[in-house]
């Protein structure tokens, strides 16, 4: 196959998501083997059926099960190039001082703990194989600014973009890039239903961020570490 991405290993993260099969569609299309990571075959089937290669289920917040899927990529494809984490989610609806620490515990675990934990092995296969990897993940404009009714997710945002920001300083000098995109709302089905009133000309589409993930995967962008690329769409 040719392609920009022709030899190169793609791991997608969340991959059966509305982002995820964007991404993975992007990377394939330019001649990428597509690994897709997901909760279970079953979700995962429709997806592999369709673009072929590796899946497989794991659970990103896991540190052995990550460390498995590494090794099931090491003897399957060698390594690593570029990791695609699309992995989050959204949860809110009453102030901190109402709130328990259940939403606490699922934004932290979900949005900065999968990626402390997945791109931080990830990161660890790429050094000791001295792949000059690229480490991509999906951060929120709440990385930024809390606001009302959203702490704990705003908090495991930002707590995200530290992170990344971090292996940034961490990996340059061993030829590894670490970059965030961070969307504003983004047009997904989940997001259309609960939102119905809303103007989804102005939201981002999945092909829109897999366009940038695209892009920060590219040797074009190698002089590109640690930033978060904001991608607002037209709000």
């Amino acid at each position: 196959m040719t392609g920009e991405y022709a030899g190169k290993v793609i791991v997608v993260t969340g991959a059966a998501g509305n982002v995820g099969q964007a991404v993975a569609r992007a990377f394939a299309a330019a001649g990428g083997s597509v690994v897709l990571v997901g909760r279970s075959e079953t979700e995962l089937a429709p997806l592999a059926a369709e673009l072929g290669g590796l899946s497989i289920p794991a659970d990103v917040t896991d540190p052995v099960s990550v460390d498995a899927l590494v090794s099931q990529v090491e003897a399957q494809h060698g390594s690593i190039d570029v990791l695609a984490h699309t992995v989050g989610g959204y949860a809110a609806g009453q102030p901190v001082h109402e709130a328990g620490l259940d939403v606490w515990d699922k934004m932290m675990n979900l949005n900065a703990r999968s990626v402390w934990v997945t791109c931080g092995r990830v990161a660890k296969h790429m050094v000791d194989h001295r792949v000059r990897g690229r480490i991509l993940a999906i951060l929120s404009k709440n990385a930024y600014q809390g606001s009302a009714k959203a702490a704990a997710y705003s908090a495991a945002k930002a707590a995200a973009q530290r992170i990344l920001e971090s292996m940034a300083a961490e990996l340059g000098t061993h030829g590894i890039t670490v970059n965030g995109i961070v969307p504003t709302m983004i047009d997904t089905p989940p997001n259309r239903a609960s939102m119905p009133n809303a103007d989804y000309s102005k939201w981002v589409k999945p092909e829109e961020i897999a366009a940038a993930m695209l892009y920060l995967a590219s040797e074009r962008a190698g002089a590109l570490n640690g930033i978060s690329l904001d991608i607002f769409g037209r709000v």
